[in-house]
């Protein structure tokens, strides 16, 4: 299946973090609809390795804070995981809402008609199994994918399996050596945190040969998002698409439900 994320579809421009973060529960199927009933045409959300080698939907190592579990995630196998209440934390309407796999996050969002980016959450030496597990369901399920990961083992993996399907690194740092990241794993893209952009930095990367695509996370500010795409800042992730989607008018909005109690990871 073609993995072309210009081919059909729009350029990715507002992406909802984690689905919708900040209007529903992180990484859920629920967050996957908000985030559509908004106006986002691409979600991100995060994947990691279970007990059992199968990907789940979660972003931290633990459970204990977007689920009524606890431990780490890679103590269980993907059954339990899935049995637990991933969406009561955030709001009493949520409760029920469940740990989703890699495969049905990938059917949510082929029905929404989504595009998506996928971050591989990797400690230790996991970044090369992720990436495999990866591989299979990403290229089957949805035509339009992004493939991401703060883990360069991850990324290499990717460069071999897929390497026609884009990938970008997460910089949560800046790093002076990206363009020696860009050109080692092929990347299309860098998605930077965006309290590290500035007019010099976005110049740097874009006036360079063969320039990476660069996206920021996590903009939650109209205005920032506004500045960003100002300087050249192709797109930005987002825990309220609504209001960001609204802003720009790419489509229908709404005011952000502002009931999340626990704070995001960053």
């Amino acid at each position: 299946m073609a993995v072309d994320v210009d081919a059909g579809m729009p350029r990715p421009h507002i992406i909802g973090h984690r689905g919708a973060a900040g209007q529903a529960p992180e990484n859920t199927l629920a967050g996957f609809e908000t985030a559509a009933r908004y106006g986002a045409r691409w979600i991100e959300f995060d994947v990691r390795l279970t007990g059992c080698g199968r990907l789940v939907v979660v972003h931290d190592a633990e459970l204990h804070r977007t689920t009524d579990g606890a431990g780490p995630v890679d103590a269980f196998r993907v059954d339990a995981l899935c049995e637990l209440d991933a969406g009561g934390w955030f709001a009493g309407a949520f409760a029920g809402e469940r740990v989703p796999t890699l495969e049905q996050a990938l059917d949510c969002a082929a029905r929404l008609g989504l595009g998506v980016n996928i971050e591989a959450k990797a400690e230790g030496d996991a970044g090369p199994a992720t990436a495999r597990a990866v591989a299979g369901p990403a290229t089957r399920s949805v035509e339009h994918v992004i493939l991401s990961s703060l883990d360069l083992d991850a990324l290499r993996t990717w460069r071999s399996l897929l390497p026609d399907v884009p990938r970008a690194v997460v910089l949560d740092d800046w790093r002076e050596d990206w363009r020696a990241l860009v050109d080692e794993l092929a990347l299309e893209a860098l998605h930077c945190h965006h309290v590290w952009l500035d007019a010099p930095r976005v110049e740097a990367v874009r006036g360079a040969p063969r320039a990476p695509v660069l996206r920021a996370y996590t903009v939650n500010e109209q205005d920032r998002a506004a500045e960003l795409f100002a300087l050249g800042v192709e797109a930005v992730f987002t825990d309220y698409p609504g209001p960001l989607v609204a802003a720009s008018g790419a489509g229908a909005g709404g005011a952000p439900s502002r009931t999340r109690r626990r704070p995001p990871a960053a």
